[in-house]
């Protein structure tokens, strides 16, 4: 009884309270308590100096409760989608000093505020790939100019640690199992497959495509299967050559080509992509890579099995390296002129199609973007 009386007290001071929807709750009881009335044929007695009778009361504290319980319930789901869904950045390429052969990796916002060169090197850094709110990037420090290994840094570009002693040729790569494990591409004077490593560079295993040239390995958001770039002649030098996409299981079975070059499309110049290093769209399941068709660089999809290959843009720039955030979407996309004389980084809404370049003139190459996730960055 004492429980009860200190909550008849409570909605009694809650009464006065000028609030909109505690007048909603005091007008959704006296409809509730009418029906029942009228239902049931009884009149409801007041107490003499109490306005709410023990069964208004007993209502209001239902609903009370019901209220309080889904709005701890929609806080509790907010605070859930603010832990769930990250906060991304983009981190990208810039040829910083062009007389010294120096590249930095910067960072800025989505809006294309903030940027900040966070690799700060006076040498190459160069960002392939980003992991959560981590950035692994091939670079020359440390040893000699342009021979390259694997390190590591957050997004605010601290905690720099070199993942990998094997040198490593100009290449993407990837991680999977939630970025223990990366496929490389060592330098041919190391090894001329694919290596499979964990972060402390112990070797797991070796991935031979079965094809002269191979480059650019990215795992399959389940880990389960590689897709790359490769070629039945060694080098683009030779005459012939035609990089397409490939897919295949990590133990080098089951290859599978996904991409066809039109046979009839000879406006790519021998060094030029036909079939670009690939990204993979997890939300919508589809692959995408650059390729020089019709004398102008487009993006273009693939079907995981081959089976539809399409134009996936239709932007005026040239599209060049580019990247998916985990949603799927967002597509950072390097963007320059015909003749390649501007490199900028843009930002598109994938559903609204909608090209927006971030970067300005202050640097003439600005490539490769990758999302890196900045809940924690400052």
């Amino acid at each position: 009884m004492f429980l009860f009386n200190s909550f008849l007290r409570l909605l009694q001071s809650i009464q006065t309270v000028p609030h909109m929807w505690v007048q909603n709750i005091f007008l959704l009881a006296e409809k509730i308590i009418s029906y029942i009335s009228n239902v049931y044929n009884f009149t409801i007695i007041t107490k003499p100096g109490i306005k709410y009778t023990v069964i208004k009361n007993i209502l209001l504290l239902f609903l009370l409760f019901f209220l309080i319980g889904c709005d701890t319930a929609s806080e509790e789901a907010g605070n859930t989608r603010l832990q769930t869904s990250p906060q991304y950045k983009i981190a990208y390429n810039v040829l910083y000093d062009s007389k010294n052969d120096d590249y930095e990796i910067f960072a800025m916002d989505l809006d294309g505020s903030n940027k900040k060169n966070i690799s700060k090197w006076k040498g190459v850094d160069w960002v392939y790939y980003a992991y959560k709110d981590k950035i692994y990037f091939i670079s020359d420090r440390d040893t000699t100019h342009r021979i390259y290994f694997l390190y590591e840094m957050d997004a605010n570009g601290n905690n720099v640690r070199k993942i990998s002693d094997r040198r490593l040729r100009d290449s993407w790569f990837a991680s999977r199992n939630d970025g223990q494990e990366f496929i490389i591409n060592p330098h041919n004077s190391v090894d001329s497959l694919f290596n499979i490593i964990d972060t402390q560079d112990n070797l797991l295993s070796r991935l031979d495509t079965g094809l002269p040239f191979a480059s650019d390995p990215l795992f399959s958001p389940d880990g389960q299967k590689v897709v790359f770039r490769g070629g039945t002649k060694k080098s683009k030098r030779e005459k012939g050559f035609v990089d397409e996409l490939y897919l295949i299981n990590p133990d080098g079975s089951e290859r599978t080509q996904l991409t066809h070059y039109p046979k009839e499309d000879t406006t790519a110049a021998w060094w030029a992509y036909k079939s670009g290093p690939p990204r993979w769209n997890q939300k919508e399941n589809f692959i995408s890579y650059q390729s020089i068709q019709n004398g102008k660089y487009s993006l273009y999809g693939v079907t995981p099995d081959g089976k539809k290959q399409w134009k996936l843009t239709g932007n005026s720039q040239e599209e060049g390296w580019h990247d998916w955030s985990n949603d799927g979407k967002l597509l950072a996309i390097e963007v320059f002129d015909p003749n390649q004389t501007q490199f900028d980084i843009a930002l598109m809404d994938w559903k609204e199609k909608t090209l927006t370049v971030l970067t300005d003139t202050t640097y003439k190459y600005q490539q490769a973007p990758v999302f890196v996730e900045s809940n924690n960055m400052n």
